[in-house]
């Protein structure tokens, strides 16, 4: 039987890399990200893969999206929740809106997604979530204020998620980025970094797909991934 991977946020970088791993490895890739253009022409490209538009930061949108897939795929086998929402401004610059938005997408959007696919995990006993996190959940910067105590607030979530979901076959874990993902965007921005400054999203894809291959006898919850060359 066909499984099932849904993808919660899907951008050029991580994202369209973490739905390709899934696809090549036999999966229904399911993209979900707000630009239904990119989704549309990103799915082109992908055998076996669909998008659906969703706001990640809507609870109702989030149920309307799973409603869909629930009724087209049935069970989800996997979910690599990859939203994340930063604005780099200083506690004073930041406002209540901005602290809201950062936790609207990084937290709750992940308990809602949670929500939506752990009864099916929890009826086969078997499933697997990744949650795409970042260095700033370990530290706060003096430009984070609202992305590190979001991304905080993600990885105590999703070590909640795991304490409550493991014993009953349900591997949930927490992949760290510390790096610069290699874009178009990236290098013009960066434009005298060597290309062993960048992360390729490919690889970090591998390790993703990797996690959910694991034995439950040794399941990792915490991955670092980071170039050589990242101050740490």
């Amino acid at each position: 039987m066909n499984k099932v991977c849904v993808i919660a946020g899907v951008g050029p970088g991580n994202g369209a890399s973490i739905s390709k791993r899934f696809a090549v490895e036999g999966y229904t890739t399911v993209m979900l990200a707000r630009n239904e253009n990119y989704l549309s022409e990103l799915s082109a490209t992908i055998d076996n893969s669909i998008g659906i538009a969703c706001d990640l930061s809507s609870p109702e949108s989030i149920e309307k999206a799973f409603t869909h897939i629930s009724r087209e795929f049935g069970t989800i086998d996997t979910l690599v929740y990859n939203a994340g929402s930063g604005l780099w401004r200083s506690v004073l610059e930041t406002t209540l809106d901005d602290l809201h938005e950062s936790w609207a997408v990084n937290v709750r959007g992940l308990l809602g997604c949670a929500h939506q696919v752990t009864p099916g995990m929890l009826e086969k006993h078997s499933g697997n979530i990744v949650v795409i996190g970042a260095t700033a959940s370990l530290r706060g910067g003096p430009q984070s204020a609202a992305f590190a105590s979001a991304k905080a607030g993600q990885r105590s979530l999703t070590q909640s998620l795991a304490k409550k979901l493991g014993s009953e076959g349900i591997h949930v874990s927490y992949l760290i980025i510390d790096g610069i993902i290699d874009l178009e965007r990236t290098r013009a921005w960066l434009p005298d970094k060597p290309d062993d400054f960048f992360m390729k999203a490919d690889e970090i894809a591998k390790n993703v797909y990797a996690l959910t291959q694991q034995d439950q006898s040794a399941w990792t919850f915490e991955l670092d991934l980071r170039p050589f060359g990242e101050n740490w």
